[in-house]
């Protein structure tokens, strides 16, 4: 009975820690993440060029995460987390285990985020069948040269022959598998949203779009939708920055952190090439990491000046009508 109070203690005392902290400026996290982000690989097969993964701009190494940290991260952190993320940078399919990490866990949700090239029959008849509460896979236009002026070396023939297999085998197992078909919305394939939701509802997934995060500022004139709906930036005194306001507070920090294939933790999503380690799991507990003075002062940091934090500057969180 005692162990059932875990998580929903954890979750009043995360809460209430945020909020006193976003008011009076403290930065104590005496309590547990409710979500983490897991990063398989940061290894990708495609080159999108605003991807720090895919456009080679990312300057920390490649690898595969090991399942036996997996494991001792999942094993500290079960007894309080609902949501465990299988992505980060890169194509988490990639990883040689990848199913192992994607197995059913009865505690919290699993979701995983793809580009849609490795979807075989079989992939998708062994995803189902793990268990995975949710499947994201991004699909950025309805025709390949709409398409490939992102997802280079991508081929939407295979993807979209891949949400067909996901949403067959969902049916064929009678599974509970939500799938989302992820739309990034650029100036190329605004026009086929409404196309897209046609596609999504075809196959029973749901449709997100999503706002595009632009890494190269002399690329924003490409990229940058007409309507302003699903703009991430706005240009002020010449200059494109985002429509956030970056008030100095952040839930991420206290909710939802990020570990790399090797076993950094960082702050959040945004921290695409680990400059903010706050610590690392190969020698320390999460919880001591958490607790740790390195994200005391990077929460402190955060109340005091988020904009002054180079991750912040290209954030979404907080911001309504974009999604990250």
């Amino acid at each position: 009975m005692v162990e059932r109070l875990i998580k929903p203690t954890n979750v009043i005392v995360a809460g209430y820690s945020y909020l006193k902290s976003s008011v009076t400026g403290s930065a104590n996290a005496n309590f547990m993440p409710l979500s983490i982000g897991a990063e398989l690989t940061n290894n990708c097969n495609l080159h999108c060029p605003e991807c720090s993964s895919g456009s080679g701009a990312m300057m920390r190494k490649r690898g595969y995460m090991d399942f036996e940290l997996f494991n001792k991260v999942i094993k500290e952190l079960t007894p309080y987390l609902y949501n465990v993320n299988l992505y980060f940078q890169g194509e988490p399919m990639l990883h040689p285990l990848f199913f192992s990490f994607a197995e059913h866990r009865k505690s919290f949700r699993t979701v995983v985020s793809t580009n849609g090239h490795f979807l075989s029959v079989d992939n998708a008849e062994k995803l189902v069948k793990s268990g995975l509460s949710e499947l994201i896979i991004s699909v950025d236009g309805i025709d390949q040269s709409t398409y490939s002026a992102y997802r280079i070396n991508g081929d939407v023939n295979i993807v979209l022959d891949g949400i067909k297999n996901v949403s067959e085998a969902k049916k064929k197992f009678h599974s509970k598998i939500k799938i989302v078909i992820q739309f990034i919305v650029n100036k190329l394939n605004e026009d086929q949203i409404p196309r897209m939701q046609q596609l999504a509802d075809r196959f029973k997934a749901s449709l997100s779009l999503k706002s595009m995060q632009i890494l190269n500022n002399a690329n924003v004139g490409l990229w940058l939708p007409i309507n302003k709906r699903y703009r991430r930036y706005r240009k002020k005194d010449g200059e494109f920055e985002t429509k956030n306001s970056l008030p100095n507070r952040c839930a991420r920090l206290w909710f939802n952190p990020v570990i790399t294939w090797d076993g950094k933790v960082i702050p959040c999503c945004f921290d695409k090439d680990a400059e903010y380690v706050m610590g690392d799991l190969n020698t320390d507990s999460f919880r001591e990491i958490w607790n740790g003075p390195k994200y005391r002062i990077f929460r402190k940091s955060i109340l005091s000046g988020r904009n002054m934090i180079e991750i912040c500057r290209n954030c979404t969180s907080g911001l309504r009508g974009v999604r990250y």
